[in-house]
């Protein structure tokens, strides 16, 4: 969760780009009654673009959808290619369906989005929706990008014993205790410091050369399992298999003789496939598949409601956990759309008799709705952020007292 301080409402410019008078001036005084103090006012987008491209940033826009001469979905357009990043309120009295789909577009686009509401405006919604800005430096003052590592770069480093899992917590919703931990790689660069997944995956998956650094993850965190389980915390670990190291004979052989060395059971070790593999028609991928979940390891499908595979397609795999992406997750209890695309998710897992997974779980409302809502396990920041071995049995003694 973002620890910045909510900037003083009062600081703030606004922006209203509306053609309905009455509608415009509604806002405004509501604004006003917040403590706005600098609250501009258009007509339509075209009015508003001018506006927004002048020497005078706007903080926040709020931007009605159906304008004359420029709509709101046009103006969302033009605002991704601003030098200055002003946040964004969509708006509209056409249905939350069309709020959504512009909703999707907007962040297609990298717009700083703060959210979407349907007419007519309330105080405690804009309240909420100001609460959650933060200012973001203007387009191309962000800090520098880190360099293109070659395939050679990132080799040597995994060589050199620089890459190893962080891991975060799965909680249980209904009792709240820990059942689990998924494993994230982090590379530990001389240079550069702490580095994520998109620094090296793309490279190593465009060039086939994951099973070494897929091993190197595996081997860390079952040891890391048997540490925990030798000071009495008896906690799962999940592991995310490359399409290479699936389609790797012998694998679920190879693993077992590898966690037989730790003295860890199978029922511990979960292996996370996306939804895209779980559509493969690779023969050793559903030998492999098939062999490791009648090994006793634990499957889960990741990524599900990205991928358009269908029913048939994904009953052909022996998954225990179905991983509902963050995109139907966050911000779920806001958008009447997102909650009907969840709660269908959830639906199904519970049909199929699996454990359900929500993955993103950023806020608290997320949290008390996937609760509500029937979900097994939750995964996200408003839990925990991925963590380095040795801090985990600290963490879950700071989190269990909470239950």
């Amino acid at each position: 969760m973002n620890s910045e301080r909510p900037v003083s409402i009062a600081d703030l410019r606004f922006l209203i780009a509306e053609d309905d008078n009455f509608q415009r001036h509604w806002l405004k005084v509501m604004l006003t009654k917040l403590g706005a103090c600098h609250v501009a006012e258009a007509e339509n987008g075209r009015v508003a673009l001018d506006m927004l491209r002048s020497d005078e940033p706007v903080d926040i826009s709020f931007i009605d959808l159906n304008m004359p001469e420029m709509d709101g979905i046009e103006l969302v357009r033009h605002l991704a290619n601003l030098e200055h990043r002003t946040a964004v309120v969509l708006t509209s009295a056409l249905g939350s369906a069309l709020l959504f789909s512009v909703e999707t577009m907007s962040k297609a686009y990298g717009v700083h989005l703060l959210g979407t509401f349907e007419k007519p405006a309330t105080p405690e919604v804009l309240q909420q929706l100001i609460d959650q800005y933060r200012p973001r430096p203007p387009k191309g003052k962000e800090r520098s990008t880190l360099p293109t590592f070659t395939l050679a770069e990132i080799q040597r480093g995994v060589a050199a014993g620089e890459f190893e899992p962080f891991f975060q917590p799965k909680v249980e919703l209904a009792s709240g205790k820990v059942k689990a931990v998924e494993a994230f790689v982090r590379w530990r660069h001389p240079q550069y410091g702490l580095l994520t997944p998109p620094a090296f995956i793309p490279t190593l998956e465009a060039s086939g050369h994951m099973e070494s650094l897929t091993w190197l993850v595996i081997e860390r965190s079952v040891a890391a399992c048997r540490s925990w389980h030798d000071a009495g915390l008896m906690l799962g670990v999940s592991i995310n298999l490359s399409v290479t190291s699936l389609a790797e004979p012998g694998l679920a052989e190879k693993i077992l003789q590898h966690i037989g060395q730790h003295g860890i059971e199978a029922q511990y070790i979960t292996f996370e496939i996306t939804e895209l593999m779980a559509m493969t028609d690779v023969p050793i991928c559903l030998e492999n598949i098939a062999r490791l979940r009648m090994k006793g390891f634990g499957l889960s499908i990741d990524d599900y409601g990205t991928a358009h595979s269908n029913l048939q397609q994904l009953l052909r795999i022996p998954f225990l956990d179905l991983k509902i992406d963050r995109s139907f997750v966050a911000g779920a209890s806001k958008n009447g759309q997102m909650h009907i695309a969840l709660s269908s998710c959830l639906g199904l897992a519970r049909k199929l008799r699996r454990n359900s997974v929500a993955v993103g779980v950023e806020t608290r409302e997320d949290w008390d709705l996937l609760r509500d809502l029937g979900c097994t396990y939750a995964q996200g920041y408003y839990i925990a952020k991925p963590m380095e071995r040795d801090a985990v049995p600290g963490w879950i003694e700071e989190w269990s007292q909470f239950f």
